[in-house]
Parts: structure tokens; C-alpha cells; sequence
């Protein structure tokens, strides 16, 4: 889903909080998340670890259906890249996965050489 993220579905977006530094992070995953609240941290429920959310501004307005308001939350799963540089991800993305660089609100942020194949890969080119 998060890959075909588009600026329209961003609109309300006012700020990005990063939970850790972006240095060494090649890429992160982003998903829309259904939260009860739009302007502080959301609760975080899968494996891996939050690393960063987006704010709502006050215009946003909850699901009708839900009450809930869609944010962008930005993670990664234990088998990522950062943790086991060696592993499935050695080279390559998930297909949810951007650079973190990229990102700011209402923009969806992209892959690039650096999401793709890492830090090293930029360096030797």
C-alpha cells in the first residue's frame, strides 16, 4: 500500500517526528495507519520498532466509519538492513520501503540508490 502512496493521500500531514537518528538508515517503511489521535505519538503494535510518525494539522478529519485518522508511520522489521546488514535485504527494498531522506509532510517520499543497495553502493560510485 505504501508504495503507492500520493501526495493526495498526505494532505493533512503537518510534521514528521524521527525516533532515532537517520544516519545510518539506508531506508524505512511507511504505512497509513489508522490512529484515534492525529497529533501525538501512536501506539505501535507490530514487530520491529517505530522510528519516526507524521503529524496531523487541525483540519484533519477522522474515518466517518471509524473515527479514526489515517497518519504515516514510519518502521523497521528485525530483518531489515540496518540490523542484519548481511541479510535479505543486503540489496534491494521492501516494496514499502523509501529513503528517509526523501520524506517530509505530504510528500511521499522515494526509493534511491541508497534505499536500494546502501550506503557502500553510493560510496564505490
Amino acid at each position: 500500500m505504501s508504495s503507492l502512496l500520493t501526495e493526495s493521500d498526505l494532505l493533512d500531514e503537518e510534521e514528521v517526528v524521527w525516533l532515532e537518528g537517520l544516519d545510518h538508515l539506508d531506508y524505512v517503511r511507511q504505512t497509513l495507519d489508522k490512529t484515534r489521535r492525529r497529533a501525538s505519538k501512536p501506539p505501535y503494535g507490530r514487530d520491529g520498532r517505530m522510528v519516526g510518525y507524521v503529524l496531523l494539522g487541525t483540519r484533519a478529519m477522522p474515518d466517518p466509519d471509524s473515527g479514526q485518522y489515517r497518519r504515516r508511520i514510519f518502521f523497521l522489521l528485525p530483518h531489515d538492513r540496518d540490523t542484519l546488514p548481511q541479510g535479505l535485504y543486503r540489496e534491494g527494498s521492501p516494496g514499502e520501503a523509501i529513503d528517509p531522506r526523501t520524506i517530509a509532510p505530504r510528500r511521499p517520499g522515494m526509493k534511491t540508490v541508497r534505499s536500494q543497495f546502501g550506503l557502500g553502493a553510493i560510496r564505490v560510485r
